[in-house]
C-alpha cells in the first residue's frame, strides 16, 4: 500500500468540505443582484478580504489559492504537468504573437497565466533570442516551428494549430507517464472533447479533412483520420461519434455549443466522482483540483449571467454538476 500522499489526501478531504454543494450554488442563483453574489462568495472566503474587488480577479485569487496549496502539499508540482501543460503553451502562444507584432513591453507583463511548469519570462527570451534550445523539448520544438510559421506567413490559426495540438500531445503523454489511471483518463478525455470541438468547428466552417489531420492530435479512444473524414458532414460526424465513448458528444451537440461544453465538464466530474473514496495516491489531489476547476467556472456562469440580468432558467441550464 502506497502511504506517500497519506497525509495530503487527508489535508484534501478537509478542504473538499468547503465546496460548493448544490445548495451553495442555488444560494448564488438566488441572489438578486451580482453585487448581493459578490457578499455571499466574500462570506465563503473568497478573495482576499479586500472591499470592491470584480469577479476575474476574486475568482484567479481562488485559482491561485488553489495551486498554493498543492504546492504546500506536494512540493515538486510536476506530477501534475499533465494539467499545466495547457498554461504553459498558452504563455508560449502569447510570447510568440507578442514578439512577432512587437508588443508592447507594459502588455508583454499581463499576458501570462500564474501557473504553469515553465518561467514565462524564459519562454520569451527563448522567442525574442530564436533560442528555442532553452525550452524544455515539448515546448521548444513546437514554438520553433509555429515562431516561424507566424514569422513568414502571418497565419495566426497556423500558429494556433501547431501549438494547440502540440499541447494536447504533450497532455496525453504526461498523463500516461504519470501512472496514475485517473490522470491517464483525465488526459484521454481532454484530448478526445478538444478534438471532438475541433472536428465540430471545422465541419462547420468547411474545413478540409487535410486541415483537420493537421489540427486533430492522436487519441487512443478515437481514430482521428476517421473523424476527420466524418466531419465533412454534420450527419456522419454524428454518426461517427455514435460508434466511440462519446456518444453522448453527438446528443449534446445537438442541442447547442454551450449543451457540448456542459457535456465535456460533466462527463471529466463524473471521472473524479470515484477517487472521494481513494486515501492513497496523488488522484484525489488531482481530482480536487478538477473540482475546484469546475466550482469556479460555475461561479463564473453564474456572476455573469447577474451581470447581464439573464434569466434564472437560462444560467441554470448552463450549471455544471459538481463534485460534493
Amino acid at each position: 500500500m502506497n502511504e506517500q500522499y497519506a497525509y495530503a489526501v487527508a489535508r484534501i478531504r478537509v478542504k473538499e468540505l468547503s465546496l460548493f454543494n448544490r445548495q451553495v450554488i442555488e444560494r448564488l442563483m438566488s441572489c438578486g443582484s451580482y453585487e448581493e453574489c459578490l457578499r455571499v462568495l466574500a462570506e465563503k472566503g473568497w478573495g482576499d478580504g479586500t472591499p470592491g474587488l470584480e469577479a476575474e480577479c476574486i475568482l484567479e485569487m481562488e485559482r491561485e489559492k488553489t495551486w498554493a496549496l498543492l504546492r504546500e502539499l506536494v512540493g515538486d508540482l510536476s506530477v501534475f504537468r499533465a494539467f499545466l501543460y495547457r498554461s504553459d503553451f498558452q504563455n508560449l502562444k502569447a510570447a510568440i504573437k507578442a514578439v512577432v507584432t512587437d508588443a508592447p513591453e507594459d502588455l508583454l507583463q499581463s499576458l501570462f497565466p500564474v501557473q504553469g511548469m515553465v518561467d514565462a519570462q524564459l519562454m520569451l527570451r527563448a522567442v525574442r533570442e530564436n533560442d528555442f534550445a532553452l525550452l524544455p523539448a515539448f515546448l521548444g520544438d513546437p514554438g520553433k516551428e509555429a515562431y516561424l510559421a507566424l514569422l513568414h506567413t502571418r497565419d495566426g490559426q497556423l500558429c494556433d494549430i501547431i501549438l494547440d495540438k502540440a499541447a494536447l500531445c504533450a497532455t496525453l503523454l504526461a498523463g500516461q507517464e504519470s501512472g496514475d489511471e485517473m490522470i491517464t483518463q483525465y488526459a484521454q478525455l481532454t484530448v478526445a472533447t478538444a478534438d471532438i470541438k475541433i472536428a465540430v468547428r471545422g465541419q462547420r466552417t468547411g474545413k478540409s479533412a487535410a486541415f483537420l489531420r493537421r489540427a486533430l492530435a492522436p487519441c487512443p479512444t478515437l481514430d482521428v483520420e476517421r473523424l476527420a473524414q466524418a466531419a465533412q458532414k454534420e450527419e456522419t460526424l454524428f454518426q461517427y461519434l455514435e460508434t466511440t465513448p462519446y456518444t453522448g458528444a453527438a446528443k449534446a451537440i445537438a442541442r447547442s455549443a454551450s449543451a457540448f461544453e456542459k457535456w465535456c465538464d460533466d462527463e471529466m466530474m463524473s471521472l473524479i466522482a470515484g477517487q472521494k473514496s481513494n486515501p492513497f495516491t496523488v488522484a484525489p489531489l488531482a481530482a480536487y483540483l478538477l473540482a475546484r476547476e469546475n466550482e469556479i467556472k460555475t461561479v463564473r456562469m453564474i456572476l455573469s449571467g447577474k451581470r447581464n440580468h439573464l434569466d434564472g432558467d437560462a444560467i441554470r441550464a448552463r450549471l455544471r454538476d459538481m463534485y460534493v
